[in-house]
């Protein structure tokens, strides 16, 4: 854990007749804002050149194109002849949105408007429909297209810069999820209410899941610690952020209060600190080097492993102040075990945990307001998954400005 530093005493006021408080003791660097890390501070609308998962497969059809909304910038995902393409949302015409438009040839997209029309593998305007077949602008627009992939039956886009090449998808998505058979239940959120980094942090947030998820429903037959002596540390690549407990606490008692603990007689399991302490562990789960139960990774990947499943979650950046919440619960099984598994989401797993559990994550990170902040001995994660963003990101060039008002929209349309 990162040690803590005192603050200076502030001197009283004159004439208050009172000496003040102690400011409370704050972590090392001792900030309250987020200057440290510069990257980060600088992240309202994400991280750039990664791959982001942001629709279902199934749910994209042919020729009913999904807006999304991506680190500001609008997107319509299409898909033609079963391939998925992602072109900006906005054509250059008149600004409409080509997410309202139809398919009115083979491998493109129209505008609604004027007809406008677009190939899809490149952007190339090759129509314009109501100034006729010889229309003079034909060829000379354009708007921007994103590289599109399909893996675990989700639609990845790579939010890039404009000359970035993307890395392969596979670089992106935890390597436990690749070559296996899989089972796997989730939930896609559009428009959440507050900033992605706010979700991140919540998600990987050492102190909260004990206390403000101490009565849900998920955790209904299970005793919750008061409070874990924890060790932040790397996986051996260094890609991810691990949380280890050194210790647990399922009781104990503060200074002029009095004992307190999360007993209940209906409460008849503890949590286990690892997947591997359970009774009973999957075996590919079993297999996998997942020294702890809760890890983290950039883009902003969350994996919570459980003995029988294993959670993953992604806080997509829409603007700066919604994200689009992915979250998938994976099993490592196939045939009759993946079915039951299936039920067994669909009937309980789906409204407990990725519901009301996470319903009350929504909560706390739609009201929160940071920075300013005062950390404590438990935000020893969140310094850690921030020193991550700083060391592994992927900006290229100089610096952007920082960014004070919200997002509302896209890059203009580049034009040929």
């Amino acid at each position: 854990m990162a040690e803590a530093e005192p603050a200076p005493t502030p001197a009283p006021e004159p004439g208050s007749g009172s000496t003040p408080e102690p400011r409370p003791r704050r972590l090392s660097p001792g900030r309250t804002d987020w200057s440290t890390w510069p990257v980060y501070e600088r992240a309202a609308l994400g991280l750039r050149n990664f791959w982001y998962p942001v629709a279902w497969s199934e749910d994209l059809r042919e020729a009913k194109p999904i807006p999304v909304t991506l680190l500001g910038e609008r997107v319509a995902l299409v898909r033609d002849a079963g391939k998925a393409y992602a072109l900006h949302d906005r054509c250059p015409h008149r600004g409409v949105p080509l997410s309202l438009g139809s398919q009115q040839f083979p491998g493109t997209i129209s505008c609604p408007y004027h007809g406008w029309t677009y190939r899809l593998p490149d952007g190339v305007m090759c129509a314009a429909i109501t100034d006729g077949p010889e229309s003079p602008i034909t060829g000379k627009v354009r708007v921007r297209t994103y590289p599109v992939e399909e893996r675990l039956g989700l639609v990845w886009v790579f939010a890039g810069d404009l000359d970035a090449k993307p890395p392969p998808v596979e670089e992106d998505i935890p390597e436990e999820l690749l070559g296996r058979p899989l089972s796997i239940g989730g939930r896609i959120q559009p428009g959440r209410a507050g900033n992605w980094r706010y979700a991140a942090e919540n998600g990987f947030d050492e102190g909260h899941a004990k206390y403000l998820h101490r009565d849900s429903l998920w955790a209904m037959f299970r005793q919750l610690p008061v409070w874990n002596d924890t060790k932040v540390t790397r996986s051996p690549d260094n890609r991810w952020v691990i949380r280890k407990q050194q210790s647990v606490h399922w009781e104990d008692t503060f200074p002029g209060l009095g004992p307190w603990s999360q007993a209940r007689w209906w409460k008849v399991v503890r949590t286990a600190p690892t997947p591997r302490a359970a009774r009973s562990v999957d075996p590919v789960i079993a297999s996998l080097d997942l020294p702890a139960k809760a890890s983290v990774r950039l883009p902003y990947i969350l994996r919570i492993a459980y003995p029988r499943f294993i959670h993953y979650e992604w806080a997509v950046p829409e603007d700066a102040d919604h994200h689009r919440y992915v979250q998938v619960l994976v099993s490592f099984t196939e045939g009759l075990s993946a079915q039951l598994f299936r039920m067994a989401y669909l009937g309980y797993i789906r409204w407990a945990f990725h519901g009301q559990f996470t319903g009350q994550d929504a909560w706390m990170v739609d009201v929160m307001n940071i920075p300013p902040e005062r950390l404590y001995r438990p935000d020893a994660s969140v310094i850690e998954w921030r020193k991550l963003v700083e060391e592994q990101h992927r900006e290229t060039g100089p610096a952007p400005p920082r960014r004070r008002a919200r997002a509302t929209g896209g890059p203009a349309s580049p034009a040929g």
